[in-house]
């Protein structure tokens, strides 16, 4: 299991303006400390977190952030309609396009996804697989 994913990022505070943009929409909050971003899903009391927290941190070593390249982290929304409106967000929040809201013919039929690189030039997705949402061929 995938315990939590990190980013490096040289501006925080563009960070911050990004990823703040969608990732509370996903359910995901903002703790923020001299380390960096965390950015954590809910966790009932008593219970194992599920799924990875995010991080977005100034380099250990010091030496300028950089994207790794084939490098991307994907975030799951529920719907088509919830990628589109994140994009958008992320877009006029810092974000670059690496590819619009739509269908890839190399992936399921339902499988949605938009692609953009964050101000430090880290890929991410936004994508929904929903099987109750009209797919590629519909």
């Amino acid at each position: 299991m995938i315990a939590y994913v990190t980013v490096g990022a040289d501006d925080i505070q563009r960070a911050k303006t990004f990823y703040a943009a969608f990732l509370p929409a996903l359910g995901y909050s903002l703790t923020e400390g001299a380390e960096g971003l965390s950015f954590a899903l809910p966790v009932p009391e008593g219970q194992r977190a599920l799924l990875p927290d995010f991080y977005v941190k100034p380099t250990f070593d010091g030496q300028p952030a950089s994207a790794g390249n084939g490098a991307m982290v994907a975030f799951e929304a529920e719907t088509q309609a919830q990628v589109r409106q994140l994009h958008a967000a992320a877009m006029a929040a810092g974000g670059t396009d690496e590819g619009q809201p739509g269908f890839r013919a190399a992936y399921g039929p339902n499988f949605y996804v938009a692609y953009l690189r964050d101000p430090q030039g880290n890929k991410i997705a936004l994508f929904s697989s929903n099987p109750d949402e009209p797919g590629r061929d519909a």
